[in-house]
C-alpha cells in the first residue's frame, strides 16, 4: 500500500517526526528526488501545498495522501483583524497513527534511521518491599498520548479518562502504603482492575473475586511490513489469545487483567519465559538477543528467511500479524514439482516444462525462469503476499538453465549444462536429445592415436591437447586453446590439422608477424602438409585448386580484404591463431571471420580476454555462434552482471558454460624445467624540472576535462587522450613537448640498466607502445654505437624474418621491439634479460611479450625489468595489474574479479594525482 503508484517515479515523499516533548510530536514533509547519487536528502514541502492541491504530487502514495488528509488549518486576522492568515500544521496522534508503517518515516535528528511505532497502554504497578506497597501507574499520563522515543522505536501510550483519574490520585511519584494495608488495597485493586492492567507482587489477589488460570509462557511474535521488510516483536500473553500482552520476564510475576467484563489473575514463572523465548531465538540467527525484544528486518530475503524458521518452530511458538496482512509461504518447492520436456526444432532444441507450486497452482517453465531472473535470493514471490521458498542448490540448476535458454531454445552444444541442471527433475527427451548425448558420450571416450606424419615428440600436456581438439571435432564443437605463452600452441595444432588433412583443406589465420612463423613450423613438425602463404601469387586461382593435405596461411590484413574469396571456400579446418585480433565484433577482421565456411573452428590465444567480457563472446560467436546468446542477452546475463556487480554467481555459471570448449593450463603448472623468472619493478624518481612539467600537465588536463561532453563516447575518448599525453610524459618530456632540452629521468635509468647488462654479456628485449620512445632509445644507441635489431607494425614481413633470424644468431646486444606489433609470434630464446619501458594496461600483454624470450627451448634465468616513474599515472596503473591479472582467471581457472573501467575510473587516474602533489 506505500508503494507509488508510479514505481518508476524519480520522486518521493519522505516524513521526518520530530518528538518535541511526551506529549507533543509533529511531521515534516520532504520531496525526494532519485539522481546519479541515489534520492537525494529532500526539500521540504509547504503543509499547504499538500492540503489544498495535493494533486500536483502524482507520485503520492494512498499512505501519503492519508497522512495529508489530517493536515490542519487554523485562520487568524493581524493588523485590527483586516488581514487573514492561515496556518498549517501536521502534528498529534492522529498525524502520527496515520503514518504508522511508513516506509519513509524517519527521525528528523537521524534521518537514515527509520522509525517504529508501538501503542501500549499505561500499567498499576504493585511493589511489595521491606517498605510497605508502593503502587504507581506508569508511564505517568497527563494528556491522551504519551511519546516515548527508545532507540529507533517510538511508544505511544494511549491514556483513557481513567487512567488519568487514576495518576490524579497516586500522584507523578506514585503512592507507598504500610504493609499493613495490603487487605484493603486488594479490595481497592478490585473496583479498578476492569480498568486498567495491573501488574503486582501482591498474592491471594484471586480471593477478591479475580478467576485464577495458568500462566501461559509460549513466546509470540507478532509481525507487521514494515518497508520492504518486516518488523518483529516478541512477547507473550500470559492470559492467553485475548489478554494483554508482556514482554519475556518483564514485569511483576504476578498479575491481574480484565477480559470481557471478568477479572483475571496469573502467576508468571519468569524464568521459564526467558528460557523459551531464547530457545527459539536459537533457531533464528538474526535475531539476535536485545533488550527490547524487537527488530526490523529491512530487506524481504532476511525477513522471509526468519519468517520460515519461526513458522518450522510451530509447536514452540505463536505468530501475529496485527496488520492483518499476512504474507504465506510455500513449503520448499523439489526437484520431482519440475517437469521438463525437450525436443528437435530445427539445427536447436525447444525446452518448455511446468512447475506444480501446489495442487491447485502450475507455472510454466517460462513463466518460472523469468520470476527466478527478477528475483534473487530463497523466495519467489508468487503474488502480492505469497511466497515460494526454494534452496540454493535448485536455484542455481534453475539459473543454469536460464543462461542457456534463448527464448526456450537450447544450443546443441550447451548438452553437459541441461544434463547438469536437471538431474532429479522429471526430464523427458525425445530421440535427437538422446543421439546428442551419445554423440558426446562418444566424443569423451576417444582416444586418439597422433598422426605419423607428425615430426615432433610431443610433451604429455601437449597430447593431451591433441586429444582434447580431436574430441572436440568428432563432437561437432568449436575449440579456444588457450594455453600460456610459450606452451607450443602450434605443435599441437598441426598435429590436429594432420589428423583431419585427408578429408579437407585447412586455413590458418594469424596476425603478419606470425604467418612466417606458421610457415616455418609446419615445415619443420608437418612436412606432408602442402603449405601457402596467402597473398603470393594468384590468389584467387590458389584457392581455386587447393583440396585435401593443402594449408593456407592467411594474414588477418588479407581476410579483411580478401573476405569474399575466402568465403567461397568450404574450410575442413579453420584455425585463428593470436585470436584476440578478433575480440572486437564491430572490426570488419572480425565480421569477415565469421563469414568463413568451415567444418571445425579453433581459436588460439594466451589472452582470450584482454579487457572485457564482451571480448569473449566475439571469440564464442566465431568457434560456437548461437552458445552465449546474442550480445545483448550476454550482457544482461554475464558481462554487466560481472563486470558492475561482481556477481560470483553469473561467473560461475558463465564458467561452466565455456568450460567443455576452453582448454588453458599454466606455464608454471606443466613446465617444471622452465628455467626461473625473476620480475623487477625499477622505481624511477623524476628530477625537480621533470615533476614541475609532469605536474602542469596533469592540471592542463583536469583544466581541459571539466568541460564535459554531452556525448559519454566523445567524453571517454577526451579523458583517454589526456591520459595518454601524461603517460607520454612518463617516458620522455621530448614525446609530449618536441624540442624539450629537459633529460629524461626514464632515458638515464635505461643507460644504468644497459650499462650493467653489457658488462656482464647479457642480451635483452626492450619494449615500448610507442614508436617514438623506441627512436629515442635509438639515437642514443646509434650514437654510442651498441648494436641492437629493431621491428615495430610498419617493419615488412621478410625485414621482421631477417631481424629475428639475426637476433637469433647472436647479431645484436638488444632487440627493440613495438609492444603491439611484436609482442606475440616470435621465439627471442637468445635475450635472457626483458625491459618493459612504459606499463601497459593490462599485464597479460606484457606477460605475452615477456614470453618472447620465456618459453620452451629458454635454458637461462629470464629477468624482467618494469621501469614506472614514481608519483605519476604510470603508479596508478601499475596498481590496476594485480585486477588486471584475475580478468582471464576469472572464467579458465578461479579469479574473484573482473571488470572493465567507466570513465570515472579512467578519470580517478588523473584526479588521483592531485592528492599525492598536495600531499608533497
Amino acid at each position: 500500500e506505500s508503494e507509488p503508484e508510479n514505481s518508476k517515479s524519480n520522486h518521493r515523499m519522505s516524513w521526518r517526526l520530530l518528538v518535541s516533548s511526551r506529549y507533543g510530536c509533529s511531521l515534516e514533509p520532504r520531496e525526494q528526488k532519485n539522481g546519479v547519487r541515489g534520492w537525494t536528502k529532500g526539500r521540504v514541502v509547504a503543509l499547504e501545498r499538500l492540503a489544498t492541491s495535493s494533486e500536483s504530487f502524482p507520485y503520492l502514495t494512498s499512505q501519503d495522501r492519508r497522512i495529508c488528509q489530517t493536515i490542519q488549518s487554523e485562520t487568524s486576522y493581524q493588523y485590527f483583524g483586516r488581514y487573514p492568515k492561515t496556518e498549517y500544521s501536521l502534528h498529534g496522534l492522529t498525524s502520527l497513527r496515520s503514518a504508522i508503517g511508513h516506509p519513509l518515516l524517519v527521525w528528523m535528528d537521524d534521518p537514515n534511521q527509520s522509525v517504529r511505532v508501538v501503542e501500549e497502554e499505561p500499567i498499576i504497578e504493585i511493589e511489595k518491599n521491606a517498605e510497605g506497597l508502593k503502587v504507581a501507574i506508569t508511564p505517568f499520563p497527563e494528556h491522551e498520548a504519551i511519546f516515548l522515543r527508545r532507540g529507533d522505536t517510538l511508544h505511544i501510550f494511549n491514556c483513557n479518562p481513567q487512567h488519568l483519574r487514576i495518576a490524579k490520585v497516586l500522584g507523578e511519584s506514585g503512592l507507598t502504603l504500610p504493609l499493613e494495608a495490603e487487605e484493603e488495597l486488594k479490595q481497592s485493586i478490585s473496583t479498578i482492575a476492569p480498568l486498567v492492567a495491573i501488574h503486582s507482587d501482591l498474592g491471594e489477589i484471586h480471593s477478591h473475586g479475580a478467576t485464577e488460570v495458568s500462566a501461559c509462557a509460549t513466546p509470540l511474535f507478532r509481525i507487521e511490513p514494515f518497508g520492504d521488510g518486516l518488523d518483529f516483536s516478541l512477547f507473550v500473553r500470559p492470559f492467553g489469545d485475548n489478554g494483554p500482552l508482556f514482554r519475556p520476564a518483564e514485569g511483576r510475576s504476578e498479575i491481574s487483567t480484565e477480559m470481557g467484563g471478568e477479572w483475571f489473575h496469573c502467576c508468571r514463572d519468569l524464568q521459564q519465559e526467558l528460557a523459551l523465548a531464547q530457545e527459539v531465538l536459537n533457531h533464528c540467527p538474526v535475531l539476535e538477543d536485545e533488550s527490547d525484544w524487537q527488530w526490523s528486518l529491512d530487506t524481504s530475503e532476511e525477513a522471509l528467511q526468519t519468517l520460515q524458521q519461526l513458522e518450522e518452530q510451530h509447536e514452540a511458538v505463536k505468530i501475529e500479524w496485527p496488520e492483518g496482512k499476512r504474507l504465506k509461504l510455500r513449503d520448499p518447492l523439489r526437484p520431482k514439482q519440475i517437469q521438463l520436456r525437450i525436443h528437435k526444432q530445427n539445427e536447436w532444441f525447444k525446452l518448455d516444462g511446468t512447475i506444480a507450486v501446489s495442487e491447485d497452482q502450475v507455472l510454466s517453465l517460462k513463466e518460472f525462469l523469468s520470476l527466478i531472473d527478477n528475483t534473487p535470493g530463497k523466495f519467489i514471490p508468487l503474488g502480492e503476499s505469497e511466497f515460494l521458498s526454494i534452496s540454493s542448490q535448485l536455484r542455481k540448476q534453475l539459473e543454469l538453465i536460464r543462461s542457456v535458454s534463448q527464448d526456450g531454445k537450447i544450443h546443441r552444444l550447451a548438452t553437459p549444462i541441461i544434463d547438469e541442471a536437471t538431474q532429479e527433475m522429471e526430464f523427458k527427451a525425445g530421440k535427437a536429445w538422446r543421439d546428442q548425448i551419445g554423440r558426446l558420450t562418444s566424443a569423451s571416450n576417444l582416444d586418439p592415436e597422433l598422426p605419423s606424419t607428425l615430426e615432433a615428440e610431443l610433451r604429455d600436456y601437449q597430447l593431451e591437447g591433441f586429444r582434447w581438439l580431436y574430441r572436440l571435432a568428432h563432437w561437432g564443437a568449436g575449440a579456444c586453446l588457450a594455453d600460456d605463452m610459450g606452451l607450443g600452441k602450434t605443435v599441437q595444432a598441426l598435429a590436429l590439422i594432420l589428423s583431419r588433412a585427408a578429408d579437407g583443406p585447412t586455413l590458418i589465420l594469424a596476425p603478419t608477424s606470425v604467418c612466417f612463423n606458421w610457415l616455418k613450423e609446419c615445415s619443420r613438425f608437418a612436412p606432408s602438409l602442402n603449405a601457402y602463404r596467402f597473398g603470393d601469387g594468384d590468389r584467387k586461382a590458389l584457392l581455386a585448386t587447393i583440396g585435401p593435405r593443402d594449408l593456407v596461411v592467411c594474414s588477418y590484413g588479407l581476410l579483411q580484404s580478401e573476405a569474399k574469396l575466402l568465403a567461397e571456400v568450404e574450410w575442413h579446418t579453420l584455425i585463428a591463431d593470436e585470436a584476440q585480433a578478433l575480440k572486437n565484433s564491430f572490426t570488419k577482421r572480425s565480421q569477415a571471420a565469421k563469414q568463413l565456411s568451415a567444418h571445425f573452428r579453433v581459436i588460439t590465444t594466451g589472452t582470450p580476454i584482454e579487457n572485457r567480457l564482451g571480448e569473449l563472446w566475439n571469440l564464442f560467436s566465431l568457434i560456437n555462434p548461437g552458445l552465449l546468446g546474442s550480445q545483448k542477452q550476454f550482457n544482461q546475463r554475464f558481462a554487466l552482471p560481472i563486470e558492475q556487480n561482481n556477481d560470483n554467481a553469473a561467473r560461475q555459471r558463465l564458467r561452466r558454460l565455456i568450460r567443455p570448449f576452453i582448454l588453458r593450463r599454466l606455464k608454471s603448472d606443466v613446465l617444471s624445467e622452465l628455467p626461473p623468472r625473476t620480475e623487477i619493478v625499477h622505481q624511477i624518481t623524476l628530477s625537480d624540472e621533470e615533476q614541475i612539467f609532469y605536474e602542469a600537465l596533469r592540471r592542463q588536463a583536469m583544466d581541459r576535462l571539466e568541460e564535459s561532453s554531452d556525448n559519454p563516447l566523445e567524453q571517454r575518448f577526451k579523458i583517454l587522450a589526456e591520459i595518454t599525453r601524461l603517460r607520454r610524459a612518463c617516458c620522455h618530456p621530448r614525446l609530449v613537448l618536441p624540442g624539450s632540452q629537459l633529460e629524461g629521468s626514464k632515458l638515464r635509468a635505461f643507460i644504468e640498466i644497459l650499462e650493467e647488462l653489457r658488462s656482464n654479456r647479457h642480451r635483452a628485449l626492450v619494449f615500448s607502445q610507442f614508436v617514438d620512445h623506441l627512436s629515442i632509445l635509438r639515437n642514443y644507441l646509434d650514437k654510442e654505437k651498441i648494436s641492437y635489431q629493431y621491428l615495430d607494425g610498419s617493419t615488412p614481413i621478410k625485414a621482421r624474418q631477417r631481424a629475428v633470424e639475426a637476433f637469433q644468431g647472436g647479431e645484436g646486444e638488444l632487440f627493440l621491439i613495438s609492444l603491439r606489433a611484436g609482442g606475440s609470434g616470435l621465439n627471442l630464446t637468445a635475450a635472457d634479460y626483458v625491459i618493459h619501458m612504459d606499463p601497459w594496461w593490462n599485464p597479460a600483454v606484457e606477460d605475452q611479450a615477456t614470453d618472447r624470450a620465456h618459453r620452451i627451448g629458454q635454458q637461462r634465468p629470464v629477468t624482467v625489468y618494469r621501469l614506472v616513474t614514481e608519483q605519476t599515472i604510470e603508479e596508478k596503473i601499475l596498481r590496476l595489474h594485480s585486477q588486471k591479472r584475475t580478468l582471464a582467471e576469472d572464467l579458465l581457472a578461479s579469479g574473484e574479479q573482473s571488470g572493465k573501467m567507466s570513465e570515472q575510473d579512467l578519470l580517478n587516474l588523473i584526479q588521483e594525482e592531485v592528492k599525492s602533489a598536495n600531499s608533497e
